[in-house]
């Protein structure tokens, strides 16, 4: 549960907070005696492929899959031998559509971190088989600061913010300086209410042109159907 120093530095004064040494306690135990996803190694991971200055898109999920093999740390992404899950099959669905990237062949949106993508949850743990278990334990006070800060330090980002959970987030955004694009969650259960059609991934690479900031290649490794 190691943050790189780019974000150590980034983050200072949130590591001396009451609520973050209670979370820290919380965490610790939880993975000393439960099966908690990811791998505790992972915890950070969206964070660690990439410091805070080059961030250029934030992708903000609700927590983690809770089955065997799936959270790797990156919000929406699966390790890359694991089924590709409804939501995520729903997000490849409009990124075809979207663009000119073919179906990709796995889960892994690893690439999309290194190019600059935030992929964060806002509750970053979960005990396995519990979705939502570690919910207001202090993650969402976490991430709620990580939001607020790149808004305030950095400049033209974009917010992708899908359902309702991640859209309350938006008050945390300065909607003068950077890009919030808001759509219905991909879940089966929403996706058809607005999600299909949105065009998160282009409406992005068009606002980073404009800013002079080098485009997202959104297109992963395809030719095959999903698994």
């Amino acid at each position: 549960m190691t943050l790189n120093n780019d974000w150590s530095l980034f983050l200072d004064t949130e590591f001396q907070k009451d609520y973050y040494i209670n979370l820290l306690s919380f965490i610790k135990n939880e993975y000393k005696n439960k099966t908690i996803y990811p791998k505790e190694k992972d915890i950070f991971r969206a964070f660690n492929l990439l410091s805070p200055t080059k961030v250029k898109v934030v992708i903000i999920g609700q927590d983690p899959y809770h089955g065997p093999n799936q959270a790797n740390g990156l919000a929406f992404s699966v390790t890359s031998n694991v089924k590709v899950p409804p939501s995520l099959k729903n997000i490849y669905k409009e990124l075809v559509d979207d663009t000119n990237c073919g179906i990709p062949i796995n889960g892994n949106l690893t690439s999309w971190a290194e190019q600059g993508v935030l992929l964060i949850n806002s509750v970053m743990t979960v005990e396995k088989a519990a979705a939502h278990s570690h919910k207001n334990k202090g993650w969402e006070v976490f991430t709620d600061s990580v939001i607020r800060k790149l808004s305030s330090e950095n400049e033209k980002l974009v917010f992708i913010l899908w359902g309702g959970p991640s859209q309350k987030k938006e008050q945390l955004i300065d909607i003068s300086k950077h890009l919030v694009l808001k759509a219905p969650h991909p879940s089966p259960l929403s996706s058809y209410r607005g999600f299909f059609g949105s065009k998160p991934f282009s409406k992005t690479n068009d606002y980073l042109k404009i800013h002079n900031k080098k485009k997202i290649n959104w297109c992963l490794s395809s030719q095959q159907t999903l698994l």
